[in-house]
């Protein structure tokens, strides 16, 4: 059974969320203030963290920024109030994979951690993928270009056979790139297929994940010969020339 940490300061989320996740199979355990949850997260471990961004203590976009200081892969999805378009940008940067605004039904928060599951294990969900977008067919268990190498059951990435941490929006966005090796893809479409929301205009997001996967894969992060700029289009993976 997957197990879920929950971080929010309001009682009646907590129990709301502990009720409908506990009746899907989940096993949860709660905090009720930011640093409580970061300790939790740090020194157990879960398959997922659902965390407010307005806790006592420890705000939620730091404990996000710290888990993956700490190579915590963990998904987390951040709870925001409906005006904090800014946390939910920042805490998308910096780690979080996905983000509700209050208020929200259980069932949408089920939907969207189901989403996440599948986004981690691709291989598993191959069929469903063909059938909803023949685009985003898998070619295979792995993918090979050059010296990097995706292994989409066991969620490993390696580079030079050295095996790499990245987050699991960074492990998407490598595989989305992978499987459309030398294709020119724009930054509103890596916002809408990589992280499923219209942000027209946030290029920032994207950027951002853009220069952590190339820290983590490039040899030279400021000269990659992976993931490539096009200007005034978006980026292109290839296969370095020789």
């Amino acid at each position: 059974m997957k197990k879920v940490l929950i971080v929010d300061d309001e009682p009646s989320i907590v129990t709301l969320l502990t009720f409908n996740l506990e009746k899907e199979g989940y096993v949860v355990t709660a905090a009720t203030d930011g640093n409580k949850g970061l300790e939790l997260a740090l020194t157990k471990e879960f398959d997922f963290i659902i965390l407010d961004i307005m806790l006592p203590g420890i705000d939620g976009i730091e404990i996000t920024k710290k888990l993956r200081q700490e190579k915590k892969e963990t998904p987390i999805l951040l709870l925001t109030a409906k005006d904090d378009t800014i946390d939910r940008i920042l805490g998308l940067e910096i780690g979080a994979d996905d983000y509700l605004t209050k208020p929200f039904s259980p069932r949408e928060v089920l939907a969207r951690m189901k989403a996440i599951f599948r986004r981690m294990r691709p291989a598993e969900t191959q069929k469903s993928a063909e059938i909803e977008n023949a685009d985003d067919e898998l070619t295979g268990e792995i993918l090979q270009i050059g010296a990097i190498k995706a292994d989409l059951d066991n969620y490993e990435v390696t580079v030079n056979d050295q095996k790499i941490f990245l987050t699991p929006k960074e492990f998407e966005l490598l595989v989305y790139f992978m499987k459309r090796k030398d294709r020119v893809i724009d930054r509103d479409t890596l916002l809408d297929r990589i992280w499923n929301f219209d942000f027209a205009g946030q290029s920032r997001i994207v950027d951002v994940h853009i220069s952590h996967l190339r820290e983590k894969i490039e040899v030279d992060p400021k000269k990659p010969r992976y993931l490539l700029t096009v200007r005034g289009f978006g980026y292109k993976f290839q296969e370095p020339k020789l």
